[in-house]
């Protein structure tokens, strides 16, 4: 009787192959380095607070878990102003954008002199402008209605973001070549057709970098709303350092800050290289 031999399934043992590395792979470890590396610098930076620490006081580690949700409720706080004024931005700039490219002179140095005046602004400048010359409140039909200053501010840094957006989709209009346009009319598509069934198709995939890139720098510029009285979170680090009075905690408390903000924004760099290669390549 022979038993070497069966129909059934058998399970070979599994012999593990040598992982090579992979330019992913080095990308990874490098990332997870920096932070590693800013996040050693935090840890010394507590530890040399702990150690100055005065008789009697609280530690630094008990006063920074103290505040730490107040501080990360304030940064919480500036990426909701970062969503909705890239959100507002993205709406005007579209169609500023979109009028540069317009058949029509008139409409099109318009919309060219709107975009180089607000991208050619200081941002800090245009917030101001946006924080004291907009009313705090309206009057609608005997209501009146309240106009908060956060909501100002969105405003304020929606206008710079509007501006580079415009910039953002004229390139990506532009940069289709030109074969595309007159195929469309052989077709006898009319204009409006060629743009936002052939041309803005093609185009969004190059914008998506730069919007990204766009957006992870305005993120990092919400941190000037501070200055006209918002509560960021860079508003509530500085207060609580006032609060408790104590300057070894002023490395340590703004390190946690920093790396909030490295930890949102870092991927966000990484993967708009990412995207630049990959469509740099295919375009």
């Amino acid at each position: 009787m022979k038993t070497s031999v069966t129909d059934l399934p058998v399970l070979k043992p599994f012999r593990a192959k040598p992982i090579a590395p992979t330019r992913l792979g080095v990308r990874t470890l490098l990332s997870a380095g920096v932070f590693a590396a800013i996040a050693m610098l935090f840890a010394a930076s507590l530890a040399l607070a702990q150690a100055n620490t005065p008789a009697g006081r609280d530690d630094a580690l008990t006063i920074l878990l103290r505040w730490a949700p107040l501080i990360f409720q304030g940064f919480l706080f500036n990426v909701t102003i970062s969503f909705l004024s890239m959100a507002l931005g993205t709406v005007v700039g579209t169609l500023i954008g979109v009028a540069q490219v317009s058949l029509i002179g008139a409409v099109r140095k318009i919309a060219w002199a709107i975009t180089q005046f607000f991208r050619n602004a200081p941002w800090l400048v245009l917030l101001f402008y946006a924080m004291f010359l907009l009313p705090f409140e309206f009057r609608v039909a005997g209501f009146t209605l309240t106009f908060p200053a956060w909501a100002k501010a969105v405003i304020g840094l929606a206008l710079p973001v509007a501006a580079n957006i415009s910039e953002i989709i004229r390139g990506g209009i532009k940069s289709i070549p030109s074969a595309q346009w007159e195929s469309a009319e052989a077709l006898a598509f009319n204009r409006h057709q060629t743009m936002w069934m052939i041309i803005l198709p093609q185009a969004v995939k190059r914008m998506i970098p730069p919007w990204m890139n766009l957006y992870a720098i305005l993120t990092m510029a919400t941190t000037t709303i501070s200055i006209v009285g918002i509560q960021d979170g860079l508003t509530v680090t500085r207060a609580a350092l006032i609060a408790e009075s104590r300057p070894e905690l002023l490395i340590p408390m703004y390190l946690l800050l920093l790396l909030l903000f490295f930890a949102y924004c870092y991927p966000i760099a990484r993967a708009t290289l990412a995207l630049e290669r990959r469509y740099h390549l295919k375009g």
